[in-house]
Parts: C-alpha cells; sequence; structure tokens
C-alpha cells in the first residue's frame, strides 16, 4: 500500500503515525534506532505489505493489466488503492480526511530529526498536500512522472495513467473487496502491538 493507506491503518498515536510513514524510508533489522512506538509501527507496516503483496484480491489485480505493466502493476495497484481509499474516505474512517491529512503534516513538522529521504520530502508532501491530492485521479498523473524518474527503466511507467484510466471501474471493485479485510488485518496487529507493551511495562526485566 502507498502513503495514506499506511497511514489509516498503522494507528493514530503520534510515533505510530511517524512509524507508518518510516516503514517506506528504514530498511533492514530494527535494532532500537527509534523509540519503541515508531518501531513497532516499522514492523506493523512491513507486515501490512507481505499480507498485500500476497493476497489473492491484489493479484487479481495486478492481472487485470496489460502484459506491459506487469512488472510495474505491484506499483501502480498501490497508487491506485490510495486514489480509491482517498476518493471514498468515509466508507472507512470516522475522521474526515482534511483534519486527518493536517494531524500527519503537524506530527511530521514537529519531529526534530526524520530519516534522511523523509526529512528532504515531507515540507513537500505538506505544502503540496500529496496525501489530499489523491482523491483527484489526473493527479496521479504526477505521481507517475515522479515514480519514473526514480526508475532505471522509467519507459516502464509510459502511459500508465491511461491502463489506470482502463481498468478504473474493475481496479475499484478489488479496492471495496480487499480494504475492509486489510482493515481487520492490520487492527489485529495493532492489537498484538498494544498487548505486547502492556507485557513489557508490567514485566520491565
Amino acid at each position: 500500500m502507498n502513503y495514506l493507506a499506511h497511514l489509516h491503518l498503522g494507528g493514530d498515536a503520534p510515533q505510530q503515525l511517524l512509524g507508518s510513514l518510516y516503514g517506506d524510508f528504514v530498511k533492514g533489522p530494527l535494532v532500537g534506532q527509534f523509540p519503541a512506538g515508531i518501531e513497532a509501527a516499522i514492523r506493523l507496516h512491513r507486515r501490512i505489505d507481505a499480507f498485500t503483496d500476497r493476497h489473492a484480491l491484489t493479484l487479481q489485480a495486478r492481472l487485470r493489466f496489460a502484459s506491459e505493466y506487469r512488472r510495474t502493476s505491484g506499483i501502480l495497484v498501490d497508487l491506485f488503492f490510495d486514489h480509491c481509499l482517498a476518493r471514498d474516505w468515509e466508507n472507512f474512517a470516522s475522521e474526515p480526511l482534511p483534519q486527518f491529512i493536517g494531524r500527519v503534516y503537524r506530527t511530521l513538522a514537529a519531529q526534530v530529526q526524520l530519516p534522511p529521504r523523509l526529512a528532504v520530502i515531507a515540507p513537500r508532501m505538506a505544502a503540496q498536500d500529496w496525501l489530499g491530492s489523491y482523491r483527484n485521479f489526473s493527479v496521479l498523473e504526477q505521481v507517475l512522472q515522479g515514480m519514473s524518474r526514480r526508475l532505471s527503466r522509467p519507459q516502464l511507467l509510459t502511459g500508465a495513467l491511461g491502463e489506470l484510466e482502463r481498468l478504473y471501474e474493475p481496479l475499484g471493485e478489488d479496492f471495496r473487496a480487499f480494504y475492509p479485510q486489510l482493515q481487520a488485518f492490520a487492527a489485529s496487529g495493532l492489537a498484538e502491538t498494544v498487548a505486547a507493551h502492556a507485557d513489557r511495562q508490567a514485566d520491565p526485566a
């Protein structure tokens, strides 16, 4: 999943919001370089990605793409699903999207030290309202252009917006079937994290 979904699924506390984003910027083992709450959210981020990657509905969504987009279909599905979440936010969250996004941007701005690449991106993310802009399908063209510049073969995303437009309805159906299952999985992961933290507090030894 992409930024908005991870933020929505990873918990509302500031450290959970931060860790939900850090998951895209921090690789390798977690050995205490971040506060426990942030590292727990990074682990949940990774579990969400693994659940998404192997789920039958996301595999089905990827197989809808024409052969020339199969290599990048995972990127395209993640991006399109964030569009669907922003578009249909009120179906999945009680807090209004602008209010939620504002909390995310304030949390990032208040953090003194961010992972290096996120530190560069965060001010632009807020200034250009990346998270809220996902609601508009046309914005995905700009996002795809940015993604293509980071690929060794940028031509792999040429024409991808047209492919997403062609598949708009079936991919939307895939999202509506998949996201409630992902919400349930993430909620279970959050509950496990809270229980583990309570156990450590009760037995600090």
